[in-house]
Protein backbone atom coordinates (compact mmCIF):
# COMPACT_ATOMS: atom_id res chain seq x y z
CA UNK A 1 0.00 0.00 0.00
CA UNK A 2 1.36 3.39 -0.93
CA UNK A 3 2.60 5.58 2.01
CA UNK A 4 0.39 9.11 2.12
CA UNK A 5 2.51 12.41 2.36
CA UNK A 6 2.26 12.41 5.72
CA UNK A 7 3.72 9.35 6.47
CA UNK A 8 7.39 11.35 6.44
CA UNK A 9 6.00 13.78 9.26
CA UNK A 10 5.08 10.47 11.59
CA UNK A 11 7.28 11.35 14.96
CA UNK A 12 6.29 15.04 14.70
CA UNK A 13 2.72 14.22 14.78
CA UNK A 14 3.54 12.00 17.54
CA UNK A 15 5.81 14.21 19.56
CA UNK A 16 2.85 17.11 19.25
CA UNK A 17 0.10 14.53 20.45
CA UNK A 18 2.09 13.61 23.40
CA UNK A 19 2.87 17.06 24.31
CA UNK A 20 -0.45 18.01 24.03
CA UNK A 21 -2.70 15.72 25.34
CA UNK A 22 -0.61 13.24 28.25
CA UNK A 23 0.71 14.07 30.96
CA UNK A 24 0.83 11.51 34.64
CA UNK A 25 -2.25 11.92 35.23
CA UNK A 26 -3.47 11.40 31.40
CA UNK A 27 -1.46 8.92 29.95
CA UNK A 28 -2.21 7.87 26.24
CA UNK A 29 -2.56 4.05 25.36
CA UNK A 30 -0.72 2.70 21.73
CA UNK A 31 -4.68 3.11 20.33
CA UNK A 32 -5.22 6.12 21.14
CA UNK A 33 -1.70 6.97 19.29
CA UNK A 34 -2.23 4.96 16.32
CA UNK A 35 -5.91 6.36 16.37
CA UNK A 36 -4.35 10.09 16.19
CA UNK A 37 -2.35 8.77 13.65
CA UNK A 38 -4.56 7.63 11.12
CA UNK A 39 -6.73 11.23 11.33
CA UNK A 40 -4.07 12.65 9.77
CA UNK A 41 -3.71 9.66 7.30
CA UNK A 42 -0.64 8.05 8.71
CA UNK A 43 -0.74 4.39 8.93
CA UNK A 44 1.12 3.03 11.93
CA UNK A 45 1.15 -0.60 14.05
CA UNK A 46 1.44 -1.28 18.03
CA UNK A 47 6.06 -2.37 16.87
CA UNK A 48 6.26 0.90 15.16
CA UNK A 49 4.79 2.82 17.67
CA UNK A 50 7.36 1.14 20.20
CA UNK A 51 10.16 1.85 17.94
CA UNK A 52 9.07 5.44 17.35
CA UNK A 53 8.70 6.15 20.94
CA UNK A 54 12.11 4.82 21.40
CA UNK A 55 13.79 6.84 19.06
CA UNK A 56 12.13 9.78 20.89
CA UNK A 57 14.13 9.20 23.87
CA UNK A 58 16.90 8.69 22.45
CA UNK A 59 16.91 11.98 20.88
CA UNK A 60 16.59 13.34 24.90
CA UNK A 61 12.20 13.80 25.53
CA UNK A 62 11.66 12.33 28.76
CA UNK A 63 8.59 9.81 27.68
CA UNK A 64 7.66 7.72 30.70
CA UNK A 65 5.69 4.23 30.29
CA UNK A 66 2.62 3.30 32.81
CA UNK A 67 2.10 -0.13 32.24
CA UNK A 68 -0.98 -1.90 33.65
CA UNK A 69 -5.00 -2.10 32.59
CA UNK A 70 -5.11 2.22 32.37
CA UNK A 71 -1.16 2.45 31.66
CA UNK A 72 0.06 4.11 28.73
CA UNK A 73 2.68 6.76 27.67
CA UNK A 74 2.87 10.76 28.98
CA UNK A 75 5.88 13.56 29.07
CA UNK A 76 7.26 13.44 32.21
CA UNK A 77 10.10 15.99 32.39
CA UNK A 78 9.06 19.33 30.23
CA UNK A 79 10.90 22.48 29.40
CA UNK A 80 8.55 24.54 31.81
CA UNK A 81 7.17 22.48 34.99
CA UNK A 82 3.30 23.73 35.81
CA UNK A 83 4.61 26.29 38.82
CA UNK A 84 6.72 28.07 36.59
CA UNK A 85 3.92 28.17 33.81
CA UNK A 86 1.73 29.90 36.56
CA UNK A 87 4.50 32.05 37.72
CA UNK A 88 4.93 33.13 33.88
CA UNK A 89 1.07 33.86 33.52
CA UNK A 90 1.12 35.73 37.05
CA UNK A 91 3.61 37.87 35.17
CA UNK A 92 2.13 38.65 32.77
CA UNK A 93 -1.30 39.38 34.35
CA UNK A 94 0.35 41.86 36.73
CA UNK A 95 2.24 43.64 34.16
CA UNK A 96 0.29 47.18 33.52
CA UNK A 97 2.10 47.63 30.33
CA UNK A 98 1.42 45.01 28.35
CA UNK A 99 -2.56 45.49 26.99
CA UNK A 100 -5.14 43.35 27.76
CA UNK A 101 -6.04 42.02 24.31
CA UNK A 102 -2.07 41.04 24.51
CA UNK A 103 -2.42 39.64 28.04
CA UNK A 104 -5.47 37.21 26.38
CA UNK A 105 -3.02 36.24 23.66
CA UNK A 106 0.23 35.65 25.95
CA UNK A 107 -1.11 33.49 28.26
CA UNK A 108 -2.72 31.12 25.15
CA UNK A 109 0.99 30.90 24.23
CA UNK A 110 2.06 30.01 27.94
CA UNK A 111 -0.77 27.45 27.98
CA UNK A 112 0.45 25.64 24.95
CA UNK A 113 3.83 24.73 27.00
CA UNK A 114 1.73 22.52 28.89
CA UNK A 115 -1.01 19.46 28.39
CA UNK A 116 -4.05 20.67 27.51
CA UNK A 117 -4.88 19.28 31.26
CA UNK A 118 -2.62 21.60 32.85
CA UNK A 119 -3.75 24.41 30.32
CA UNK A 120 -7.12 24.16 31.65
CA UNK A 121 -5.48 24.53 35.80
CA UNK A 122 -3.68 27.79 34.17
CA UNK A 123 -6.76 29.39 32.67
CA UNK A 124 -8.92 28.84 35.80
CA UNK A 125 -6.08 31.39 37.11
CA UNK A 126 -6.47 33.93 34.54
CA UNK A 127 -8.18 37.06 36.01
CA UNK A 128 -7.60 40.26 33.79
CA UNK A 129 -10.91 42.22 33.30
CA UNK A 130 -10.54 45.31 34.62
CA UNK A 131 -7.18 44.98 35.50
CA UNK A 132 -5.10 48.47 34.94
CA UNK A 133 -3.23 47.76 31.69
CA UNK A 134 -1.62 49.51 29.49
CA UNK A 135 -3.49 51.19 26.48
CA UNK A 136 -0.61 51.51 24.18
CA UNK A 137 -0.48 48.22 21.90
CA UNK A 138 2.62 49.25 19.62
CA UNK A 139 5.08 48.19 23.10
CA UNK A 140 6.18 45.06 21.25
CA UNK A 141 7.39 46.97 18.40
CA UNK A 142 9.07 49.47 20.38
CA UNK A 143 10.93 46.16 22.64
CA UNK A 144 12.04 44.80 19.64
CA UNK A 145 13.53 47.58 17.88
CA UNK A 146 15.52 48.86 21.02
CA UNK A 147 16.70 45.59 21.64
CA UNK A 148 18.19 45.78 18.29
CA UNK A 149 19.52 48.95 18.62
CA UNK A 150 21.15 48.02 22.16
CA UNK A 151 22.63 44.93 20.42
CA UNK A 152 24.29 47.20 17.05
CA UNK A 153 24.96 49.95 19.30
CA UNK A 154 22.98 52.21 17.72
CA UNK A 155 21.00 55.32 18.84
CA UNK A 156 16.71 55.13 18.76
CA UNK A 157 15.01 58.26 17.85
CA UNK A 158 10.63 58.32 18.84
CA UNK A 159 8.21 60.98 20.00
CA UNK A 160 6.72 60.88 23.50
CA UNK A 161 3.70 61.42 25.15
CA UNK A 162 1.41 61.82 27.84
CA UNK A 163 -1.80 61.58 28.39
CA UNK A 164 -4.34 64.13 29.10
CA UNK A 165 -8.17 64.27 31.39
CA UNK A 166 -9.68 63.10 27.83
CA UNK A 167 -7.35 59.98 27.23
CA UNK A 168 -5.81 61.17 24.15
CA UNK A 169 -2.33 61.74 23.84
CA UNK A 170 -0.36 64.67 24.05
CA UNK A 171 3.53 64.47 22.43
CA UNK A 172 6.25 66.46 24.89
CA UNK A 173 8.13 68.77 23.00
CA UNK A 174 5.38 69.54 20.46
CA UNK A 175 6.00 66.10 19.21
CA UNK A 176 9.40 66.65 18.40
CA UNK A 177 12.03 63.40 17.97
CA UNK A 178 14.12 62.32 20.93
CA UNK A 179 17.10 60.97 20.02
CA UNK A 180 19.24 58.65 22.22
CA UNK A 181 21.46 55.73 23.45
CA UNK A 182 19.71 52.81 24.55
CA UNK A 183 21.65 50.79 26.99
CA UNK A 184 18.80 48.74 29.38
CA UNK A 185 15.16 47.60 29.65
CA UNK A 186 14.13 47.71 33.14
CA UNK A 187 10.72 46.30 34.54
CA UNK A 188 10.16 48.05 37.66
CA UNK A 189 6.58 48.66 39.41
CA UNK A 190 4.80 47.14 36.88
CA UNK A 191 6.42 49.35 34.33
CA UNK A 192 8.98 48.89 31.29
CA UNK A 193 11.51 51.75 31.06
CA UNK A 194 14.30 52.61 28.94
CA UNK A 195 17.50 53.76 30.42
CA UNK A 196 19.24 55.56 27.92
CA UNK A 197 22.09 58.15 27.55
CA UNK A 198 21.13 61.64 26.20
CA UNK A 199 24.01 62.88 24.82
CA UNK A 200 22.30 66.78 25.27
CA UNK A 201 21.66 66.64 28.52
CA UNK A 202 24.87 64.59 29.43
CA UNK A 203 23.38 62.10 31.64
CA UNK A 204 21.37 58.96 31.83
CA UNK A 205 17.74 58.86 31.83
CA UNK A 206 15.07 56.70 31.97
CA UNK A 207 11.96 56.30 29.85
CA UNK A 208 8.75 54.31 30.05
CA UNK A 209 8.44 52.53 27.30
CA UNK A 210 4.06 52.54 26.33
CA UNK A 211 4.84 56.14 26.35
CA UNK A 212 7.07 55.76 23.32
CA UNK A 213 5.62 56.56 19.61
CA UNK A 214 7.62 56.02 16.47
CA UNK A 215 10.61 54.26 17.79
CA UNK A 216 13.08 53.62 15.52
CA UNK A 217 16.46 53.01 14.94
CA UNK A 218 19.21 55.21 13.19
CA UNK A 219 22.63 55.17 11.55
CA UNK A 220 24.28 56.96 15.11
CA UNK A 221 26.35 54.81 16.77
CA UNK A 222 25.55 54.95 20.77
CA UNK A 223 27.39 57.25 23.16
CA UNK A 224 27.78 57.14 27.07
CA UNK A 225 29.70 53.53 27.07
CA UNK A 226 31.63 54.81 29.68
CA UNK A 227 29.22 56.25 31.53
CA UNK A 228 26.74 53.39 31.35
CA UNK A 229 29.75 51.13 32.61
CA UNK A 230 29.76 52.96 36.03
CA UNK A 231 25.86 52.41 36.57
CA UNK A 232 25.26 49.13 39.28
CA UNK A 233 22.17 48.09 37.57
CA UNK A 234 21.36 45.45 40.19
CA UNK A 235 20.55 48.06 42.95
CA UNK A 236 19.75 50.79 40.37
CA UNK A 237 15.98 50.23 41.00
CA UNK A 238 16.18 50.34 44.75
CA UNK A 239 18.13 53.79 44.21
CA UNK A 240 15.78 55.35 42.13
CA UNK A 241 12.33 55.47 43.01
CA UNK A 242 9.49 54.71 40.74
CA UNK A 243 12.21 55.74 37.66
CA UNK A 244 11.59 59.37 38.89
CA UNK A 245 14.24 61.85 38.96
CA UNK A 246 16.46 64.06 40.94
CA UNK A 247 19.39 63.90 42.94
CA UNK A 248 21.24 60.93 44.80
CA UNK A 249 21.56 61.65 47.99
CA UNK A 250 22.59 59.11 51.32
CA UNK A 251 19.33 59.50 53.73
CA UNK A 252 18.72 58.26 56.83
CA UNK A 253 15.73 57.44 57.80
CA UNK A 254 13.93 55.67 61.29
CA UNK A 255 11.06 52.99 61.04
CA UNK A 256 8.91 51.54 63.20
CA UNK A 257 9.88 47.44 64.06
CA UNK A 258 7.19 45.91 62.26
CA UNK A 259 8.57 47.68 58.68
CA UNK A 260 11.43 46.10 58.60
CA UNK A 261 10.30 43.71 56.06
CA UNK A 262 9.06 46.69 53.81
CA UNK A 263 12.49 48.37 54.30
CA UNK A 264 13.97 44.97 52.55
CA UNK A 265 11.84 44.52 50.30
CA UNK A 266 12.43 48.13 48.97
CA UNK A 267 16.36 48.26 49.92
CA UNK A 268 17.60 44.14 50.16
CA UNK A 269 18.76 42.04 52.78
CA UNK A 270 22.11 43.64 52.78
CA UNK A 271 20.80 46.84 54.19
CA UNK A 272 22.26 47.69 57.28
CA UNK A 273 19.68 47.95 59.95
CA UNK A 274 20.68 48.87 62.76
CA UNK A 275 18.64 48.94 66.49
CA UNK A 276 17.13 51.96 67.95
CA UNK A 277 15.14 51.86 71.04
CA UNK A 278 12.79 48.61 71.66
CA UNK A 279 10.51 49.68 68.71
CA UNK A 280 12.54 51.33 66.07
CA UNK A 281 14.91 51.04 63.48
CA UNK A 282 17.66 52.94 61.47
CA UNK A 283 18.62 52.71 58.04
CA UNK A 284 21.19 54.85 55.94
CA UNK A 285 20.49 54.41 52.01
CA UNK A 286 21.32 55.82 48.84
CA UNK A 287 18.02 57.22 47.16
CA UNK A 288 17.51 59.68 44.01
CA UNK A 289 15.07 61.91 46.44
CA UNK A 290 12.07 62.58 44.45
CA UNK A 291 8.54 62.97 44.84
CA UNK A 292 8.24 59.46 44.39
CA UNK A 293 10.44 58.76 47.38
CA UNK A 294 9.07 61.27 49.55
CA UNK A 295 5.31 59.85 48.67
CA UNK A 296 6.94 56.15 49.62
CA UNK A 297 8.10 57.37 53.28
CA UNK A 298 4.70 59.35 53.67
CA UNK A 299 2.91 56.26 53.29
CA UNK A 300 4.21 54.63 56.03
CA UNK A 301 2.71 58.12 58.16
CA UNK A 302 4.12 58.00 62.23
CA UNK A 303 6.09 54.86 61.62
CA UNK A 304 8.25 56.51 59.47
CA UNK A 305 10.74 59.73 59.82
CA UNK A 306 13.53 60.67 57.44
CA UNK A 307 16.53 61.60 60.02
CA UNK A 308 18.74 63.59 57.48
CA UNK A 309 20.01 65.13 55.89
CA UNK A 310 18.14 67.99 57.19
CA UNK A 311 17.21 69.78 53.32
CA UNK A 312 15.69 66.10 52.79
CA UNK A 313 13.64 66.73 56.40
CA UNK A 314 12.58 70.45 55.19
CA UNK A 315 11.67 68.87 51.74
CA UNK A 316 9.18 66.37 53.61
CA UNK A 317 7.58 69.14 55.58
CA UNK A 318 6.66 71.20 52.74
CA UNK A 319 5.20 68.36 51.31
CA UNK A 320 3.14 67.14 54.56
CA UNK A 321 2.06 70.81 54.99
CA UNK A 322 0.96 71.11 50.83
CA UNK A 323 -1.20 68.36 52.17
CA UNK A 324 -2.65 69.84 55.55
CA UNK A 325 -3.41 72.73 53.73
CA UNK A 326 -5.29 70.97 50.97
CA UNK A 327 -7.41 69.13 53.15
CA UNK A 328 -7.62 71.97 55.55
CA UNK A 329 -9.08 74.22 53.01
CA UNK A 330 -12.20 71.55 52.55
CA UNK A 331 -13.85 70.71 48.86
CA UNK A 332 -13.70 73.31 46.58
CA UNK A 333 -16.88 74.08 44.40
Amino acid sequence: MAKSANQKLKLLYLLRFLMQNSDEEHPVSTAQIIEELAKNNISAERKSIYDDIESLRLFGFDIIQLKGKNGGYYIGERDFELPELKLLVDSVQSSKFITQDKTYKLIKKIEGLASVYDGQLLQRQVFVTNRVKSMNESIYYAVDVISDAITQNRKIRYQYFEYTVTKERRFRHDGAFYEVSPFALIWDDENYYLLAWDSAAEKMKHYRVDKMYKVSMTDNEREGNEEFENVDMSSYTKTVFGMFGGKEQKVKLRFSNHLVGAVLDRFGRDSIIIKDGDEHFTVTVSVVVSQHFLAWVFGFGADAEILSPEEVRTEMKKQAASVSEKYNRGVES
